[in-house]
């Protein structure tokens, strides 16, 4: 499925509608990139060395919260090289004849972009580390003492593999990438530019106040950040003739919960279960979850990284605790501190 790049673009997964559907506002190239500007050198000069070279460049490792361009460089990467992108993630890779069946439709020169690389099974891991180091796989022809196994040589081409949680992937796998980064959260410049940007692309009426109270409140990250701009265009094309004016910005954001430090409902759901069912904390992460309604994955994936971030909660030994930052945004005064809760 194409979506607008040079490079053919084939999703195992299934999931390509709603990746085509976010591809008009992602860069197509390093120098349209906004933001991660350490790593948009290094990744420069790693594809320029490669096309100098006339090979595949290094398999590349990237790491970060969801929503800050991890998928967007894996297009770049093919797009730089002028190759085809390949699309898979770990979740859907639970067996080897899975991998196996992408690596050998792989063509030279192709990336083979792997979201999740974390979640892979660990017999399809260990074919990975084989296809990655010599570009072959063993296919086991046979059953029982009767088995062989043939080697299988694949075309030199790149894995960018992606994952928000470093942590887990195996030492052998992560040895394996020439090249890794981490990207980091935007600063509101940043992301109002990239807000800037798409509306253009989106031909939004987009005055800059309004751009800046978007970033403001997409919690330091692109995704984010876009699918608001959606929401406020939508709401200015109903209310406002299509323009998306600061009142505009306020008003749609108001309406869809996000509030000015960029807080929804499940956010405020956690603050306000922390301070008013529970005092403030400690509490459980399963106690704070059943609370709200949702699972405990959900908080602690979704909601948690950002309240942490911002000082919001703090975990502690005893659970789960709510800072003075939390009471004031609730508009509450809080208890006196017992600072023994926090060692």
């Amino acid at each position: 499925m194409s979506i607008g790049f040079p490079s053919e673009l084939v999703n195992p997964d299934g999931s390509g509608s709603e990746r085509a559907a976010e591809a008009a506002l992602r860069p197509k190239a390093l120098t349209e990139f906004v933001g991660q500007e350490k790593v948009r050198s290094q990744l420069g000069l790693l594809i320029e060395a490669s096309l100098n070279r006339g090979r595949a460049p290094d398999h590349v490792l990237l790491s970060g919260p969801p929503g800050l361009g991890k998928t967007t460089l894996a297009m770049i990467v093919a797009n730089e090289v002028n190759s085809s992108l390949r699309l898979t993630s770990g979740p859907t890779l639970q067996r080897p004849g899975d991998l196996a069946a992408v690596l050998s439709s792989l063509q030279e020169n192709d990336v083979l972009f792997i979201d999740e690389i974390h979640r892979l099974a660990r017999t399809a891991e260990e074919m990975l580390y084989l296809a990655m180091e010599d570009f072959r796989v063993d296919v086991m022809v046979g059953k029982g003492p009767g088995a062989t196994s043939i080697p299988l040589p694949l075309p030199r081409f790149t894995v960018v593999g992606a994952t928000t949680r470093a942590g887990l992937l195996p030492a052998p796998l992560r040895d394996r990438f020439g090249f890794t980064a981490h990207l980091d959260y935007y600063t509101e410049k940043e992301l109002a530019q990239i807000v800037a940007r798409s509306a253009v692309k989106l031909d939004a009426d987009l005055r800059p106040d309004a751009g800046r109270e978007i970033a403001g409140r997409s919690r330091g990250t692109p995704r984010i950040a876009n699918r608001l701009l959606r929401r406020v265009q939508d709401w200015a094309e109903i209310n406002n003739e299509g323009v998306l004016d600061l009142g505009s910005a306020q008003a749609a954001l108001d309406l869809f919960e996000v509030d000015r430090l960029g807080l929804d409902r499940l956010d405020r759901a956690v603050l306000e279960a922390t301070c008013r069912r529970f005092g403030g904390g400690p509490v459980g992460l399963n106690t704070l979850a059943m609370t709200v309604g949702e699972e405990p994955e959900t908080v602690e994936t979704v909601a948690e990284p950002y309240l942490v971030r911002e000082g919001f909660l703090v975990r502690t030994p005893r659970g789960r605790m709510a800072t003075p930052l939390a009471w004031s945004h609730l508009g509450l005064a809080p208890p006196a501190q017992d600072d023994t809760l926090f060692s």
